[in-house]
């Protein structure tokens, strides 16, 4: 079974003008956890919000009228795109000024943009899902599409490391997660709380109570620099081919497109190369601050 989603193309909410924001308003927020929300978008226009569409990975520029631009990843499912939920942690002047926003207010929006996760040429192989914090929402998307397609992969595994148990986000989905016997779901946390009984320290750790076959798995990372390059490691010491691991970067995205330079990593731009690399892709560069 092949989704809907591989048949169709990516839809840039401004194609004369990707630098062009289109307008949205904000429907809905949910609190996810003390400094990070899911805001669900709905465009203005009723062809934009018809055609838009966007592949599990990628990302939108939000812009804040009179504050400035943030590069945010989609977290929603790639099949309903008649709204958008873009999950975001308070830690700059845009994102906390978004978190100001109440429902009915508007935002402008650019996108989507980037590369994606490799769900197609992954198909028939095991899945392994690494996510460090919020991390976990640009690989939403994926988890939606692996779980619509289950029975065009092997064994579906998620990793996910957070901070502390009051930390997690998309609390009740990843709960939902955990309870089906075709995706094995583990989390362990940095400083439990008295009623954790989890596992506790880095992800990579969760690395010992998992399988990895590594003729047939593919490997989706995305967290922290420092996590990305541990996970990483720790596949290529279990011997998953570097062409077979792939990581979501996070740089100081601009434009979008390619053209600021600001999101330069080496030969490469994040927001038009990326921000989904294989490892193979980077392996020169990957672990060097300087780049």
């Amino acid at each position: 079974m092949i989704s809907t989603l591989d048949q169709r193309p990516s839809i840039v909410c401004g194609e004369a003008n990707p630098m062009a924001p289109a307008w949205t308003r904000i429907v809905a927020c949910q609190q996810e956890s003390s400094n990070t929300a899911s805001y669900t978008l709905q465009f203005l226009d009723p062809e934009q919000k018809k055609n838009y569409r966007f592949q599990p990975g990628q990302f939108n520029m939000v812009y804040l009228f009179g504050v400035g631009e943030a590069a945010i990843s989609i977290s929603s499912d790639p099949d309903k795109c008649d709204s958008l939920v873009h999950t975001i942690r308070h830690v700059g002047s845009v994102t906390f000024a978004m978190n100001r926003l109440g429902i009915g207010q508007c935002v402008g929006l650019r996108g989507p943009f980037g590369s994606s996760w490799p769900l197609q040429e992954c198909r028939g192989r095991d899945i392994l899902l690494v996510a460090g914090g919020i991390g976990i929402a640009p690989l939403r998307p994926a988890i939606y599409q692996l779980l619509k397609n289950r029975d065009d992969y092997g064994r579906l595994i998620l990793l996910y490391g957070i901070r502390s148990p009051q930390d997690m986000i998309f609390k009740e989905e990843v709960e939902g997660w955990m309870d089906r016997r075709d995706f094995q779901v583990l989390i362990t946390v940095d400083y439990p709380s008295d009623e954790w009984t989890g596992p506790v320290g880095v992800v990579t750790k969760l690395l010992r109570r998992v399988r990895v076959d590594s003729s047939r798995t593919s490997v989706f990372v995305c967290g922290p620099r420092v996590m990305n390059r541990a996970a990483a490691h720790s596949f290529l010491s279990h011997y998953v081919p570097e062409d077979e691991i792939f990581i979501s970067l996070e740089r100081n995205m601009r434009c979008g497109v390619g053209q600021c330079g600001h999101c330069q990593y080496g030969p490469k731009f994040v927001c038009k190369d990326g921000p989904v690399f294989s490892y193979a892709s980077v392996r020169n560069l990957f672990g060097k601050d300087e780049v």
